[in-house]
């Protein structure tokens, strides 16, 4: 049976206390929101997200990242709740999947249990242990009967442990003869999606549970849940890693990004970060080393290291508080205290201990080309834009503000001069 989704990211998310429209928060790296459009896009070609608040804001952030979807702008004034989100919206398929934005954590796999079958209606369930607080799903002979308030339920009702997940797969001709019909006559004076379970048994329909966990159909409602939700998140990702061969130092305290990739035999030490798109090839990532949207290959990262974006490392050794961004380095050896920015460096050089290049003038970033066999001396300023040819030599404490030749040594100090007794006469002199 051809599916479409709906997902609803029409609500201001006052409980985030945030500026920032609830499902653009990000867990992995990326907005909770595009979490659920993946898992949609997985099942569907036809998806329709419902927006309100900050509408304009959000599709400007999906559409850089997505194509193909559709927008729904409701009036949520006028058409309060979830059953109001979706007056108006319409899909093209047998089947209609309806999704909340803020629940990062759903599956293909759950997705597609949600479609399954023939019923009128599929409805999600959770059993939980202690159900206070949450309407009660009365289900008999497989069935769902009703949807009971707890302040409405009787002695025999409180203890049904079943509630609503709050997902639903509806037979479209059956969604779009329902909505037009809810109505807000109630203390909340809101739009039910609930209401159309209501509906469908009065009338014979098949309304059937289907049985979900509780993790996966998470809602994230305050900050509190975001970071519970990415815990769960990055325990997937990391457990997914290791299965296909990465190797993690307490995994607990490293963070992997959902876009990041690896490939070969890679090895993360404890207080790892791998944000973005980066992509690490064979490499060993030491502890507390951070590695943001760039590419990794056969190399060594720290302790202590950071590669900030657009930076490529390859068969190169970063030692612990070198920092480089920006930078193409290959067969590079820079074992401590260096900062390598708008640069390209070739095989065989050594950056020494406190090796800066000045690539910022206040105004413009400049590029620092460096060639192959190159020994950069400790305490070195390179003042870009500047090229240092193959097989050259860099004495330690030099400004390099102009090219260097091939096989050159440039060397740039003022003479030390040495004042003697001076130590004696400055201390014990009135």
């Amino acid at each position: 049976m051809s599916i479409s989704v709906v997902i609803l990211a029409a609500g201001q998310g006052t409980r985030m206390k945030s500026t920032l429209p609830k499902v653009l928060h990000k867990i992995s790296g990326k907005s909770m929101l595009f979490h659920a459009i993946d898992a949609a896009s997985e099942i569907s070609d036809d998806i329709t997200v419902v927006l309100y608040h900050q509408a304009a804001r959000i599709q400007s952030e999906i559409e850089a990242s997505y194509e193909g979807l559709h927008f729904h702008m409701q009036d949520a004034k006028k058409y309060p709740g979830t059953g109001g989100a979706m007056k108006g919206v319409q899909t093209k398929n047998e089947r209609t999947l309806i999704l909340n934005g803020d629940m990062p954590l759903i599956t293909k796999d759950s997705l597609l249990a949600l479609t399954d079958g023939d019923s009128d209606i599929n409805m999600s369930v959770i059993q939980l242990e202690d159900p206070t607080g949450y309407g009660r799903v009365i289900i008999e002979n497989e069935a769902v009967r009703e949807i009971v308030e707890q302040k409405d339920c009787n002695e025999v009702q409180l203890l049904t442990k079943t509630v609503n997940a709050g997902i639903y797969a509806v037979n479209t001709a059956l969604l779009e003869k329902y909505i037009p019909e809810l109505s807000n006559n109630n203390a909340q004076a809101e739009y039910y999606l609930t209401d159309i379970v209501k509906m469908a048994v009065d009338e014979g329909k098949s309304v059937h549970p289907v049985y979900v966990e509780e993790e996966e159909f998470k809602g994230v409602n305050s900050k509190l849940d975001l970071a519970h939700a990415e815990e769960i998140h990055q325990r997937r990702i990391k457990t997914e890693w290791m299965k296909a061969g990465v190797s993690m130092r307490l995994p607990e305290t490293i963070y992997i990004d959902s876009r990041a990739t690896f490939e070969g035999e890679c090895m993360l030490e404890n207080g790892v970060s791998i944000q973005g798109t980066s992509h690490i090839i064979a490499s060993h990532i030491k502890t507390h080393s951070v590695i943001e949207d760039s590419h990794i290959e056969n190399s060594h990262v720290g302790p202590m290291g950071r590669i900030r974006p657009n930076s490529k490392l390859i068969d190169t050794h970063i030692g612990n508080f070198v920092e480089v961004k920006k930078s193409t380095l290959t067969g590079v050896k820079a074992g401590h205290l260096a900062y390598i920015g708008d640069a390209s460096i070739d095989e065989g050089t050594n950056i020494g201990a406190g090796m800066i290049t000045c690539n910022y003038d206040g105004k413009n970033k400049y590029k620092t080309t460096i060639g192959k066999n190159v020994f950069i001396g400790s305490d070195t300023q390179i003042v870009a834009p500047v090229t240092i040819e193959d097989d050259v030599i860099i004495a330690a404490g030099t400004t390099v503000n102009k090219d260097v030749k091939k096989g050159s040594l440039a060397i740039s100090r003022t003479e030390m001069k040495t004042i003697k007794n001076f130590f004696y006469k400055f201390f014990t002199e009135k």
